[in-house]
């Protein structure tokens, strides 16, 4: 009879924790896939200890058989979270992680497992989180502050590259007519904001990554496509329609610029300049845009089967509409 690859990779995953607990008799229980994470599977599980203590735990892993090394790691991503929780930004805490795809199949993190929720919809309309909502951007602003003190040399090697000239390059290898993507790119290049200083960006700082309780954003998750780069990419980011999940405010449907931007300079984030961050944010619209049709071809090549890679496709539209309404007229809208 075959065995389940839930009670295989139980198995695997109980000899893994007992090594990095020193604890012989430490063993896996309750373990069950959760829904969300588009590119890395994400796992509830507990561990009872021999001294009859437990933990309730998180892994985090590659799809079997997807090897990621260097800069988009399991390892770099445990780097960067142990660092990010030096300088008080609240994530959770390590057990074990590694890159070696012999341990469990793939690249993994075993964290702490930290209650609270991580969709957008409820934390914006639900009464439980009605005090939690005006409080959401400043708190990521101050959160983001933290994460852009952060020394990327220190870190290294963290990947560096112009996100203009990567995702031109990843459009043109799509083989895809977007004339709205188009008209973008050419906007953008023509009215690119003078650099800002170099810092650890997060990358994907937004709803869905954050999880958020009555009082607030209690943990700050999925760093792996953190890099080196201009801080104002992470505002720009979380300023972006479709993290709004259909509310007003136009930070992450919860707060206003003002909001986020005072509490990010009040924190010690350099000075915001409102142009350059509204030219991030047209960035992230596009680059969302771009990233809804590589996570559909993920899906249709076979490379990862997922109706939710496959749904995720269905809404470059709404990014080509959302960017042609942040580009000043006579290039599309009004702006913002």
């Amino acid at each position: 009879m075959a065995t389940d690859p839930v009670d295989g990779l139980a198995a695997a995953l109980a000899g893994v924790v007992r090594e990095a607990t020193a604890d012989p008799a430490a063993d896996v229980a309750g373990l069950v896939r959760l829904s969300g994470g588009a590119s890395r599977e994400t796992w509830a599980f507990d561990v009872r200890h021999g001294d009859g203590t437990s933990q309730a735990l998180i892994l985090r892993r590659d799809p079997p058989g997807v090897t990621r090394m260097g800069p988009s790691g399991m390892g770099m991503e445990a780097r960067l979270l142990r660092a990010a929780g030096r300088a008080g930004v609240p994530v959770p805490e390590i057990l074990v992680a590694s890159d070696d795809p012999d341990r469990l199949s793939a690249g993994f993190i075993v964290m702490a497992r930290i209650e609270g929720e991580t969709i957008p919809r409820r934390i914006l309309r639900e009464e439980a989180f009605a005090a939690a909502r005006p409080r959401l951007a400043g708190q990521c602003g101050t959160i983001l502050a933290r994460i852009h003190a952060l020394d990327p040399d220190e870190l290294g090697p963290l990947e560096e590259v112009d996100q203009l000239d990567r995702y031109r390059e990843v459009l043109d290898g799509l083989g895809e007519p977007h004339p709205a993507f188009e008209l973008g790119f050419r906007w953008l290049s023509a009215n690119r904001p003078p650099s800002g200083r170099r810092a650890v960006v997060h990358g994907d700082f937004r709803h869905g990554n954050l999880i958020v309780g009555p009082e607030g954003v209690r943990a700050v998750l999925d760093w792996e496509l953190a890099h080196a780069g201009d801080p104002l990419e992470d505002l720009g980011w979380l300023c972006v329609k479709a993290w709004r999940f259909g509310a007003g405010p136009p930070v992450g449907g919860f707060g206003t610029y003002d909001d986020l931007v005072a509490s990010y300079q009040q924190a010690g984030g350099a000075a915001v300049d409102p142009d350059a961050l509204r030219w991030w944010e047209a960035v992230g619209t596009l680059k969302w845009g771009i990233m809804c049709i590589m996570q559909a071809n993920a899906h249709s090549s076979g490379l990862i089967r997922s109706v939710e890679l496959a749904a995720i496709g269905r809404r470059v539209c709404e990014n080509e509409w959302d960017l042609l309404d942040l580009l000043p007229a006579p290039w599309g809208g009004n702006g913002p």
